[in-house]
């Protein structure tokens, strides 16, 4: 059950938004302190929204399906596409306090990746390594470091059983089966990176099966604006049993970073993808 902030919402001083703020992420960063003394009520509606979207205390609601580890290892990567290696390693420290290990960040950095290059990943492992330096001061790193072991969250759950469809491999597909004729070892190749990052059945050694991968891809490639491939991987992430509440908030956990006109364009392949 969601609670109520124990602050007056309609002081809008920079002191009490900010303070709501904390209350609600747990830490801010100093430069909000810049924004809220010039302008209160922009930190007080990102706190109302990104709250809402990342399931900060006191901001979420009952219905919300995905939880708040998801929607990390969703934003984390995202924030790191952008190159913001400042803000990142405070999302990689929020993790470790849920009990989330480097290979589940990393799992999901690598199916990010699919879609924005590999390159990111190491972004992510970056910030992996500045989030357990003494020298990073922004969040609460638990004593222990790291967490050696996983704590369940409902998603390592789901999506693991196709529930409709059948599965597609790359070479299926007409780009692809034109550049086999270019280069077919290129295509062998690409296709071998592709299906490790998002295979036609995860195995059990996948902390995330197919659903929740389908629906990293998604929201990244809702923020590369490709609005007709994302709705391909929509229409997948029914065929494994997500929702479309689970898809809108999987898109919904980058606006942060990038902005609404990215839940925009995943609205739109929604509706390009039908119901499923």
């Amino acid at each position: 059950m969601s609670t109520t902030p124990p602050f007056d919402p309609a002081d809008m001083s920079p002191q009490a938004v900010m303070a709501r703020a904390a209350a609600a992420r747990g830490d801010m960063f100093p430069e909000w302190q810049i924004v809220a003394d010039a302008l209160p009520q922009t930190v007080a509606m990102v706190t109302r929204t990104g709250g809402y979207l990342h399931k900060y205390e006191g901001q979420s609601s009952d219905d919300q399906q995905l939880s708040v580890q998801m929607r990390e290892l969703i934003a984390t990567p995202a924030i790191c596409a952008k190159g913001d290696l400042r803000h990142s390693p405070n999302h990689i420290r929020r993790m470790y306090r849920m009990g989330m290990t480097n290979r589940i960040i990393l799992e999901a950095a690598t199916t990010f990746g699919m879609v924005v290059g590999w390159a990111n990943m190491l972004n992510v492992a970056f910030a992996i390594s500045e989030a357990l330096s003494p020298d990073y001061p922004f969040g609460e790193l638990p004593q222990a470091g790291a967490p050696a072991e996983l704590t369940p969250f409902p998603e390592l759950e789901l999506g693991r059983v196709r529930v409709a469809g059948t599965a597609e491999r790359l070479s299926d597909k007409p780009e692809w089966a034109f550049g086999a004729t270019i280069d077919p070892e290129l295509v062998r190749r690409v296709e071998a990176w592709a299906d490790h990052c998002l295979p036609g059945q995860a195995s059990g050694e996948c902390l995330l099966g197919n659903g929740p991968r389908e629906l990293i891809v998604i929201a990244a490639l809702a923020t590369r604006g490709e609005t007709a491939r994302a709705a391909g991987h929509i229409r997948n992430a029914y065929d494994w049993g997500m929702t479309p509440r689970q898809v809108l908030e999987a898109i919904s956990a980058t606006m942060p970073m990038t902005g609404m006109i990215t839940v925009e364009i995943g609205l739109a392949a929604m509706e390009l993808a039908g119901q499923p």
